[in-house]
Order: structure tokens, then C-alpha cells, then sequence
């Protein structure tokens, strides 16, 4: 290995967590740039939070915080955003959540990470109230 980098050294970075929600960026997305606008990218992300998050608390949920969002890379007409969700910290009735965005260039090749974030979700009753996440499911 003269002068360079080991190629079994060198980790090819992999999405965290569960696919949570897959679409696809389209023209009517775009800013005058041509780029896919950061604020749709942004709702997506909040979509398969919401998902994950309804489905760890079995209840309606409402997001409360968006903390950290850091923007890699562009996402540009025709690639399928695909949005990655982990569970993280969960309290009393909120729950942290990692997500993930990478984008399918193409739709079909190679695959980059293009923002994250880190959501806050709390569960919620009928009437909005807070109310504490349902316990973990075992077995």
C-alpha cells in the first residue's frame, strides 16, 4: 500500500436505522436553482419521524423540535429520497428521533447522504394533551 489508503480501511458510510419512507423529488419541488427546496426535504423527514414515532408510542404524535439539521449535499430532480428513522432517547411522553435522508441518484445509483437531523415527538391524547409513550413491546 504505497502512499495510499487501505481500501478494506475505508468504511463506505451506511444509513442508521429502519427505510421509514421512500419518494421520489420532483420538478415542482424545485427552487429557481433547479435544487430540490431543503423545506420539502425537511417535511419528508418530518413525515417518517411521525411514522416511526406513531408507531413506538401506539398513539397520535406531534413534533415539538427539530434539532441539529445539517444539510450535506443537494438533492436534485428525479432522485428517490430515501428517509432513514432510529429511535433514540425516550422520556415520559417524548421520544427523540435520528433521521436520515440519502438520496438514490438517478434512481438508480450510487447513494449519498445528503441531511440529518435529530426530531422531537411527543405523544399525544385525543384532545392534544401529552400523554406518556406506551412501554416497549418484548418478545
Amino acid at each position: 500500500m504505497e502512499g495510499g489508503v487501505s481500501e478494506a480501511l475505508v468504511e463506505e458510510e451506511q444509513p442508521r436505522g429502519d427505510l421509514t419512507l421512500r419518494t421520489m423529488a420532483m420538478p415542482a419541488d424545485t427552487n429557481a436553482a433547479g435544487d430540490i427546496f431543503g423545506g420539502w426535504v425537511l417535511s419528508q423527514m418530518d413525515l417518517a419521524g411521525g411514522i416511526a414515532a406513531g408507531e413506538r408510542a401506539r398513539c397520535r404524535v406531534v413534533t415539538i423540535s427539530v434539532d441539529a439539521m445539517k444539510f450535506i449535499r443537494p438533492v436534485h430532480v428525479g432522485d428517490v429520497l430515501c428517509v432513514y428513522s432510529e429511535i433514540g432517547e425516550i422520556g415520559r411522553s417524548s421520544m427523540k428521533i435520528r433521521i436520515e435522508a440519502w438520496a438514490r441518484r438517478h434512481r438508480y445509483d450510487e447513494r449519498e447522504k445528503v441531511t440529518e437531523a435529530i426530531f422531537t415527538f411527543v405523544a399525544v391524547d385525543e384532545e392534544g394533551r401529552p400523554k406518556p409513550v406506551a412501554p416497549a413491546e418484548t418478545g
